[in-house]
């Protein structure tokens, strides 16, 4: 799991490192430093008066003492201004340094609060977006699993016009499936004695009133029926085929899926496993499959696509727009209140 976003109090997280939103000077501050300090007991001030004074952006590392990690370490965030005073790269720094930190220690774990985001006024949706850039940045050359830390869900806020969009390409969703099983049985169905719902008559105005589609070529396949010829192969197979016909490396698609190595390597080595539906459409996600395509792909380890299912919407709505970033995805699915892809 390389990120994953989760709703905790961080000074119970059994990672690692923990990051702490520090005082420029070695005293206790507020918010995310003080409950650190009182969890970690004395010692922490005292080991954080060695260090001294830190400067805006930059990191150090001590150990945790009381706390279930390993070490905290210690990074200072902008004070928010105006954006226009280098606050977005000095947060970036902030990130970027606490994990050449826990990379050099040699951790395998490390969780973030969101730097600056609350006494520090910086808006919540530059805090997460400058986060998770610099955590995808750094994750692609490194084998970290990184969790960003929300204590409470409605201070995880993201673009509103993408959140209001997405909103309502759920509402829409529904409706249709909602219509669908509320009329499915009251009104007569053209052709072979049978009924048709209320739902699928305003499908067929709607299509009757929309521009005509343009048919696709005579002949030409569907992608994906390209790439898995044989309709026997298995999920892991099917994964395996597809990387190497569309040109990627292992490594290259299991980051893009927010996957860790070591998960990758069990589904390489078992034609059978299993995935979880999260990690199958993680997958598709990674491998920009269309909409057809994702289902023909998950399809083989026995998930559908459901219109009863957030989750589902809220994925069918990126890949039926072809924006393939798993990070804004799982932003979106956090803030919704669904699991996240890959994790």
């Amino acid at each position: 799991m390389p990120l994953e976003i989760v709703r905790n109090d961080i000074t119970k997280m059994s990672v690692d490192a923990i990051v702490n939103t520090a005082n420029p000077r070695p005293i206790v501050g507020g918010g995310v430093d003080r409950a650190i300090h009182k969890a970690a007991g004395a010692q922490l001030l005292a080991a954080r008066k060695k260090i001294g004074d830190i400067a805006t952006g930059k990191a150090f590392i001590t150990p945790a003492f009381d706390l279930p990690s390993e070490h905290v370490i210690h990074t200072v965030g902008p004070v928010w201004q105006d954006g226009k005073h280098g606050e977005r790269e000095l947060l970036n720094e902030c990130y970027t340094n606490s994990l050449r930190l826990a990379a050099e220690n040699k951790c395998s774990s490390i969780a973030f609060p969101l730097i600056s985001a609350g006494v520090f006024d910086c808006p919540a949706e530059i805090a997460i977006a400058t986060a998770t850039l610099a955590i995808r940045e750094f994750l692609v050359d490194h084998d970290l699993d990184v969790y960003l830390v929300v204590f409470d869900r409605k201070s995880f806020k993201i673009s509103g016009s993408l959140f209001d969009d997405v909103q309502s390409y759920i509402d829409e969703m529904y409706v249709d499936e909602h219509l669908d099983e509320e009329y499915r049985d009251d009104f007569p169905r053209r052709g072979f004695g049978g009924h048709i719902s209320l739902a699928e008559e305003l499908r067929e105005a709607k299509a009757m009133s929309a521009p005509m589609a343009k048919a696709p070529a005579p002949g030409k396949a569907r992608s994906l029926d390209d790439l898995l010829s044989e309709i026997d192969d298995t999920f892991s197979e099917a994964l395996l085929r597809l990387i190497d016909a569309k040109g990627k490396t292992d490594p290259e698609v299991y980051k893009r899926a927010n996957i860790d190595r070591k998960l990758f390597s069990k589904i390489r080595n078992n034609p059978a496993y299993q995935p979880s539906k999260t990690t199958a459409l993680a997958f598709a996600v990674a491998l920009e499959l269309n909409l057809d395509e994702t289902r023909d792909f998950i399809g083989r380890a026995g998930y559908a696509i459901s219109h009863s299912n957030k989750l589902d919407i809220i994925v069918e709505y990126f890949i039926d727009r072809s924006e393939y970033d798993i990070f804004t995805i799982n932003e979106m699915l956090f803030a919704s209140g669904q699991p996240l892809l890959g994790c």
